[in-house]
C-alpha cells in the first residue's frame, strides 16, 4: 500500500482539541491500495480528531459514490456511500491495533489511516448489492430467469410434483423401517 504519506498523521503536532482533516477519495487511492473489491470511487472522507485527557479519538465520515460489481450480473454498479467509524488511540511502548484501539509508540506517534479509511468505506457496501430490477445485463438476465423456471417437464397434467430424495436416505430410510 503506497499512500505516500498522504494519509499520515503525527499527534505530536497537533495543537488544538479538535484537528478536522478532509481528502477526496478517487481511484488513485482504491488503485493504491492492496484489495480488490473498490476499485473507481468518487467520496469526500473527513476525519475528526479529539485530544483527550489520555490519547485521541479519531471520527471518521466518508459520503460519495463508489463503483464495485452487481451481485447478480458482474457488471459495475454505482453504490452510494454514508459511512461512519470511530477509533480510539492512545500512546504506549510498542505498536497495537486490535481494531478498535490503536496503541502508537510515544516516540513516533504516526498513524497512516489510509486503511481505516477504506475499512471504514468498505464495511458500508451492502451485503447483498445489486443493480434496481430491469437494469441488470439482459445476457445474464436471461440466463437468470431461465435458471427460475422449473427444470422438470410434467406433460402428463399432474399437478403434484413428488420430490426426488437421494438414495443414501432411502436406504437409511429402510433400515430404520426394518427396527
Amino acid at each position: 500500500m503506497d499512500t505516500s504519506g498522504h494519509y499520515e498523521i503525527d499527534f505530536r503536532d497537533l495543537q488544538s482539541e479538535v484537528t478536522t482533516l478532509t481528502w477526496q477519495l478517487n481511484d488513485s487511492f482504491f488503485g493504491a491500495l492492496d484489495q480488490q473489491e473498490i476499485k473507481h470511487g468518487e467520496l469526500t472522507a473527513s476525519l475528526r480528531v479529539y485530544k483527550k485527557t489520555v490519547g485521541y479519538r479519531l471520527e471518521i465520515h466518508a459520503t460519495g459514490l463508489i463503483e464495485i460489481p452487481c451481485d447478480r450480473c458482474l457488471e459495475p454498479m454505482t453504490q452510494p456511500i454514508d459511512a461512519e467509524d470511530c477509533i480510539e488511540i492512545r500512546l504506549g511502548e510498542d505498536f497495537d491495533d486490535d481494531g478498535e484501539r490503536i496503541i502508537l509508540p510515544e516516540d513516533q506517534p504516526v498513524l497512516d489511516v489510509s486503511w481505516n479509511l477504506y475499512e471504514t468505506i468498505a464495511l458500508a457496501i451492502p451485503l447483498f448489492h445489486a443493480h434496481p430490477d430491469g437494469e441488470c445485463d439482459e445476457v445474464v438476465h436471461q440466463y437468470l430467469v431461465a435458471d427460475d423456471e422449473p427444470a422438470c417437464d410434467n406433460s402428463e397434467g399432474d399437478n403434484s410434483i413428488e420430490p426426488s430424495t437421494d438414495a443414501r436416505w432411502d436406504a437409511l430410510k429402510a433400515l430404520l423401517d426394518k427396527s
